[in-house]
């Protein structure tokens, strides 16, 4: 093949042939050929808005589009796209829904943006196994509509109807995680396209054993990888029984000290609840507003329980007394699924309700967690914090696991503004790792706690991550700038 792209190098990796910044030279005419041949000429574009679509997630971080954005249609394809940018130094960005919040899919140093949304089929599904197999393309959503007559479901859910395989890629949770687990605990296995085009299976062909001691945990090691080490192009998933019984509840509280502290009690109880989640009371004014409830304008938790009849009862109880003796007012239940679906389609739309406060801005969530017990002291904090800081924000929060955002309304074309805002969010990150938590319980690293992270698991904890990455992509080429 001719000379595929414009000479150029990098000073981090001086080896590549290709930059994607326009002054130093950009995909050649014979190199963009050479995607169509694979995926074919309506798979690839180089057309601007269409690139700049793929450069931005839901983040701050400005766009930086890639070069050229392929959708391949098989995994076959996947792996003869990522063969041909490993041997011409061309970066590979992963892409599914778009809905990250930390700059995931930005593409920093141009290159081929890979959309998987077109592979959204459901490979195999064993219900008797309780697993099922998906593509990229299949979200959150989809997966339970496809499952909703076999008495099965996947709980893992984030805010957004993400991409399954994307969530796995972010080790994503949601509101659910205090009992069924993160994606960590809900990924069996993975089909990854190496950086090389090689295709590797984390725990075998074919297999979704539910444990194993088998050598080391490759899955694990993708899992929450962000696109660094590899494309994702299908995930096999645990799946849950769907409960006999479910029972939604809000309350309302005179403060957050009382409402954090009646997460705390309740999981100290040992109620096993499936849902637990705290909204300020602005952010209950944005979700009065944005999701027409009519719920009080107060510190609240949003709370769920599955089980039996007779175990729901039992659970009701215990958390009615708990939550009184905190000073809850406004105590109901939601029993009727339309109710219960709007509860929760109220707090998923929680980031968009918040971005409504302040038309024409952006949101910036910071995502710590921290041990249960550390809960209370850094919500107070921080909503004291935040009250203090001139700062137009809200807290919203899965505290039943310890993790809660702070959202952040900012105007990105105001540096200012901008350097306050991320002041605030480093400032709350390191307040976490002091309390012997972390910067990220649920977003990732990305491009903006790249620094959190090095303080968080410390110079050999890097130094050890780059070893690994080196050895599954020695040319830097996966989603390069994020992570590390």
């Amino acid at each position: 093949m001719a000379q595929l792209l414009r000479a150029s190098t990098w000073g981090l990796f001086p080896w590549r042939s290709y930059c994607s910044q326009k002054a130093k030279g950009e995909l050649c005419r014979d190199f963009v050929e050479a995607l169509k041949a694979v995926v074919g000429g309506s798979h690839v574009s180089t057309a601007t808005a269409v690139r700049e679509m793929h450069g931005r997630d839901e983040s701050v971080h400005r766009c930086q589009p890639p070069d050229a954005v392929v959708w391949p249609q098989n995994v076959e394809q996947v792996s003869r796209v990522a063969a041909l940018c490993y041997g011409q130094g061309v970066p590979i960005i992963p892409f599914g829904t778009g809905t990250g919040l930390e700059g995931g899919v930005c593409a920093v140093q141009g290159g081929v943006c890979v959309n998987l949304t077109q592979m959204d089929q459901i490979l195999e599904l064993n219900l008797e196994d309780f697993s099922v197999v998906v593509e990229p393309g299949v979200t959150r959503k989809a997966l339970n509509t496809h499952l909703r007559d076999s008495g099965l479901w996947f709980p893992v859910d984030p805010g957004a109807d993400a991409s399954l395989c994307g969530m796995a890629a972010t080790a994503a949770s949601g509101t659910n995680a205090v009992r069924y687990g993160t994606m960590r605990e809900n990924v069996l296995n993975l089909e990854v396209v190496l950086p090389d085009g090689r295709l590797l299976h984390t725990a075998g062909p074919g297999r979704h054993f539910r444990k194993s001691a088998a050598g080391y945990n490759l899955t694990g090691l993708f899992v929450g990888s962000e696109g660094t080490l590899g494309l994702i192009t299908a995930t096999t998933l645990r799946l849950h029984p769907a409960p006999e019984a479910t029972v939604a509840a809000t309350c309302a509280f005179p403060s957050v000290q009382a409402a954090v502290d009646s997460t705390v009690h309740i999981l100290q109880a040992a109620v096993p609840v499936a849902r637990i989640e705290f909204l300020d009371e602005v952010m209950m004014d944005a979700c009065n507003r944005y999701s027409k409830l009519n719920c009080s304008v107060a510190p609240t938790l949003f709370l769920e329980f599955h089980g039996s009849q007779q175990a729901l009862e039992e659970q009701l109880q215990c958390t009615e007394e708990i939550v009184q003796q905190n000073g809850a007012s406004d105590f109901s239940w939601a029993k009727e699924a339309e109710e219960r679906s709007q509860l929760w389609a109220a707090r998923h739309n929680a980031w968009y309700a918040a971005l409504a406060l302040r038309p024409g801005c952006k949101g910036y969530s910071t995502d710590v967690c921290v041990p249960i017990s550390r809960l209370p002291e850094i919500v107070v904090q921080t909503k004291e914090d935040l009250n203090a800081s001139g700062l137009k924000g809200s807290i919203v929060g899965h505290v039943g696991d310890g993790n809660f955002h702070c959202i952040l309304l900012v105007n990105p074309d105001d540096a200012e503004e901008l350097g306050r805002v991320k002041a605030f969010a480093e400032q709350l990150g390191r307040r976490a790792l002091a309390l012997h938590g972390t910067c990220t319980g649920e977003h990732g690293i990305g491009l903006g706690k790249r620094q959190l992270l090095q303080e968080e698991v410390g110079a050999v904890g890097m130094e050890t991550m780059r070893q690994l990455k080196a050895v599954l992509d020695p040319r830097g080429l996966m989603n390069p700038g994020k992570v590390l």
